[in-house]
């Protein structure tokens, strides 16, 4: 698949924009605090209904205005689709193929992405919250229902969270409530965990090589997932439910002491492995941003795997970040068969095919023209 148009209005420094792409790699060049990385940030917008820079959607709207519009039009193997996501002080809408889809969930996945940022360098060396947002967002381009199941799972955390909040201060006594709320949860929680699971087997399945290739050959790596609950890949949803329920029974009093939930996905990690060796711990910053590398390129791989076409990647301004084997090594993985943009100030020292053979586009101060 590939992105044919992009329109923008009032969307962060762009009053009005629009600009065709061809299905090759772009590369956007400009000086830093031009626009670049709003182009790339924009079409991530639009294929995932969320900024991976920023979680307050208001700073997604030009100063002063009401509103930010992001449109395309998405080239598919079988049709062309056209997307629209209007994001207001009181929300999001977003229409596919013109018509106004209820639910986000609905309208996410129509289009896929892989975004690789230097904060995904971080991916390794970052926060357990880093890496689950990763899960979470690769997971729900793939499966609608895990991302109906995540919103349910937020919306029980929260009641549960407050409830045991009240019975902190004492503002309730009865604990029949949170034994119901505890159940909902546990029930949307092992769905997650059992997903999270799937998709990770399949990752490693594609990561694995994709490293060895990169370390010519002397590097394995291995992707674990980390529940905070002791629970087994292999085992049942019974199971699951059975080792969730014996955990919080044992917890409870600890949690209403704390007033918040202490187990379940939104606490578990995820552990990267080279040569058997926790690469957070003790990789070195080449292990780790090689690590970083392979899952990317795996994702690609991964989805195509999933849905039958490749989607589209966002490199911004990581190829800097990189060194000249990484970059030649991530180059030759995407020549040819994945529609790239590529955000930078200067393609200087780079010297590959691909890069020679893009389209480029320059931006400055919000105004972006195609270089002949």
């Amino acid at each position: 698949m590939y992105i044919e148009a992009l329109s923008l209005k009032n969307y962060r420094n762009y009053e009005e924009l629009f600009i065709e792409f061809e299905n090759k790699v772009n590369v956007i060049l400009g000086e830093n605090a031009q626009g670049k990385t709003n182009v790339m940030e924009s079409i991530y917008v639009l294929a995932m209904a969320k900024s991976h820079r920023t979680s307050n959607d208001k700073e997604l709207i030009r100063w002063d205005e009401e509103y930010a519009k992001i449109e395309g039009r998405v080239q598919k193997q079988y049709s062309s689709l056209p997307l629209q996501l209007v994001i207001s002080k009181k929300g999001k809408k977003a229409r596919l193929n013109h018509i106004e889809q209820q639910k986000l969930s609905q309208y996410v996945g129509n289009m896929n992405v892989v975004m690789f940022a230097p904060e995904d360098l971080n991916l390794v060396k970052g926060s357990p919250q880093v890496r689950r947002r990763f899960i979470d967002m690769e997971i729900g381009q793939i499966s609608p229902i895990y991302l109906h199941d995540m919103s349910q799972y937020q919306k029980i955390l929260q009641q549960r969270n407050h409830y045991l909040k009240m019975l902190q201060i004492k503002k309730q006594t009865d604990q029949t409530m949170l034994e119901i709320l505890t159940e909902q949860f546990i029930q949307v929680a092992v769905k997650i965990i059992a997903k999270r699971f799937e998709f990770l087997h399949l990752l490693a399945k594609w990561a694995g090589p994709i490293h060895k290739g990169i370390s010519r050959g002397l590097e394995t790596l291995e992707i674990n997932y980390k529940p905070s609950v002791e629970v087994l890949e292999e085992q049942e949803l019974s199971k699951m439910v059975t080792c969730f329920e014996e955990k919080f029974g044992k917890v409870k009093t600890k949690e209403i002491e704390r007033g918040t939930t202490l187990f379940g996905p939104h606490r578990d990690d995820l552990l990267f492995f080279v040569n058997g060796r926790d690469v957070q711990t003790f990789g070195s910053q080449g292990q780790q941003r090689t690590t970083a590398l392979s899952v990317k390129l795996a994702e690609i791989e991964l989805i195509q795997a999933e849905i039958g076409e490749y989607p589209i990647l966002l490199l911004d301004d990581v190829l800097s970040e990189l060194d000249d084997y990484r970059q030649s090594h991530l180059l030759n993985t995407i020549q040819g068969k994945v529609q790239t943009f590529v955000t930078t100030t200067s393609v200087d020292g780079i010297d590959h095919q691909t890069l020679k053979e893009a389209s480029t586009f320059q931006v400055s101060s919000g105004i972006i023209q195609k270089v002949d």
